[in-house]
């Protein structure tokens, strides 16, 4: 019997990517959990003590949807590691004040997330991690450094 699917040309690198991202999240979520955080209270914490910034910013920085940000920041202000504060320059905004018990969970979990990529990272030589980290550095600032956003579906006009 002959197969009908096209030939393949190119190695499929969305599989490749989805498929490691999605089993990196995983052991992330699961070594995070450990000290009962997600790897987005990880990320607000830790974008938090870098500098002030609203809870907008932070939802940039982190690639989350208003409702997602809302949803994590509330997780982390009921474990008493943040809290919204109104903004000195805009009195529309909130800015995330980390707390001293959040630093000190930022800390920890800074040292899990690093972990965790070092322990992947480990699996390869060190030629081949620094051709990873370079080709994947190159690949985000570059092409893939901005989504291409879908065209809206039209539906025939209905006469």
């Amino acid at each position: 019997m002959t197969s009908l699917a096209p030939k393949r040309n190119e190695p499929d690198l969305s599989y490749l990517l989805d498929h490691t991202s999605h089993v990196l999240r995983t052991q992330m979520a699961a070594a995070l959990a450990e000290i009962g955080l997600t790897a987005r209270m990880h990320c607000v914490l830790v974008h938090a003590l870098e500098e002030e910034r609203t809870q907008a910013q932070l939802a940039e920085l982190g690639d989350m949807d208003k409702t997602t940000m809302v949803v994590t920041v509330d997780a982390l202000e009921r474990a008493g590691l943040a809290e919204r504060r109104p903004s000195p320059t805009d009195r529309r905004a909130r800015i995330i004040a980390v707390t001293e018990e959040g630093a000190r969970v930022a800390e920890q979990s800074q040292q899990i997330v690093d972990g965790v990529h070092r322990d992947t990272l480990a699996t390869l030589t060190a030629g081949d991690r620094s051709t990873l980290l370079g080709a994947l550095d190159a690949l985000a600032t570059g092409h893939l450094s901005t989504a291409t956003e879908a065209a809206p579906t039209r539906r025939a006009r209905q006469r």
